[in-house]
């Protein structure tokens, strides 16, 4: 077994730690309590082709492999998860399109989303909706050649970037089982109708935003079903989301990482008694247990994106990934407050905001305990299994 990254891969490390060390990590702080989207960040992630890690080649993505895409999140997560968030959606969105999208519909968006040029995200999630997708009301009628979208979607990330934003409807309220009315529409963003009303005050996950977006009468072309067909939309976004579990479990990476590295520091400066609290046996075994389940996070988590990159489903490995790696990070973050004691709780140090991420990382994609029941279920239904 080869636990090294290749060449390029580690290359492509280096260059995002550096990014992040310089570009990131000086002004997260700040620029998160201020409430400043980082404008200058986004271009600058532009610049280094992070918009289209996943999209073809034939395209100018970079068609990354998931070991990649997997280091993208967690470097960036430990310099501000919020930024990480803007990749997250987006990156999701362009899979989708990319692996479903029809060959005027990839042609038309993913150069400019490769580029940065055009952003995206993905709308599922409504006031009513969350888990249970099945469950959404936003509906899509026919008429004609175009498509009558009406409904709320809730926490959109990128919303008020994206162009086009793929949305998940019914366009068949009848349909039995639910799913086979569900389908994708890709909205542009000039359409009238097609209105982003609030941001969503958030306890963490700052720098970008999360927002209400209404549909009223939206008119889109039926030639923006995605792939095409009627009735696949929800199979075409479950497949998005296995993706997205491992992004998570990247973030998740990155805090847990953050969160340790802040606490050895700390715990080394820091003295009581007349020596660093860092020689006292009650840190050592914090200190200990952080860095052991972060490295099993970690590698649980690359296993995981292995397994994506051989082609496999992998249902099983994300969702263990994604359960115990965003676990992980929400301990990671905690016992790294407890070694900072009280200047945990102040806002001049780095851990409460991570304290404030790691947990949406719990439940963005959905949360530890659906992953506990996404994993039974490919356990009982023999498509993965434990062990070599």
């Amino acid at each position: 077994m080869d636990f090294t990254l290749s060449q390029d891969q580690d290359q492509f490390r280096a260059i995002l730690r550096d990014f992040v060390d310089t570009e990131i990590v000086p002004v997260a702080r700040d620029w998160e309590h201020e409430g400043r989207y980082p404008a200058e960040i986004v271009a600058k992630m532009a610049d280094l082709g992070l918009f289209g890690l996943l999209i073809p080649d034939q395209y100018g993505g970079g068609e990354a492999d998931f070991v990649s895409f997997t280091l993208m999140f967690e470097e960036i997560s430990r310099g501000w998860m919020g930024i990480a968030g803007i990749l997250g959606s987006h990156s999701l969105a362009c899979w989708m399109l990319a692996h479903h999208g029809t060959d005027e519909q990839k042609q038309r968006y993913l150069p400019e989303l490769a580029t940065g040029k055009r952003r995206t995200g993905i709308a599922l999630t409504e006031p009513d909706a969350g888990t249970d997708l099945q469950g959404i009301r936003t509906t899509a009628t026919r008429d004609g050649e175009h498509y009558v979208v009406s409904g709320t979607k809730m926490w959109i990330t990128n919303a008020r970037h994206a162009d086009p934003l793929p949305v998940l409807v019914k366009t068949d309220r009848t349909a039995t089982p639910a799913h086979k009315g569900m389908s994708v529409l890709l909205v542009d963003a000039d359409s009238p109708g097609f209105q982003v009303t609030r941001d969503i005050p958030k306890l963490g996950y700052k720098g970008t935003e999360s927002c209400e977006v209404v549909l009223d009468e939206v008119r889109v072309p039926a030639a923006n079903l995605l792939g095409g067909v009627e009735g696949r939309g929800l199979q075409q976004v479950l497949s998005a989301l296995e993706v997205g579990r491992l992004n998570i479990a990247g973030r998740s990476l990155g805090i847990a990482q953050r969160a340790y590295d802040e606490a050895l520091s700390y715990s080394s400066q820091r003295k009581a008694f007349g020596k660093p609290i860092a020689e006292f046996q009650a840190t050592q075994i914090r200190l200990a247990e952080m860095a052991t389940q972060l490295q099993a996070a970690r590698l649980l988590t690359y296993w995981s994106a292995s397994s994506l990159d051989r082609g496999e489903r992998s249902d099983l490995q994300t969702g263990m990934a994604k359960l115990f790696a965003s676990e992980v990070a929400l301990q990671a973050a905690q016992d790294s407050m407890r070694v900072h004691g009280g200047y945990s709780y102040s806002t001049e140090f780095e851990i409460e905001r991570l304290y404030r991420d790691s947990i949406l990382m719990t439940i963005g994609e959905g949360t530890s305990d659906v992953m506990r029941t996404v994993i039974a279920k490919s356990l009982i239904a023999g498509k993965g299994r434990v062990g070599w």
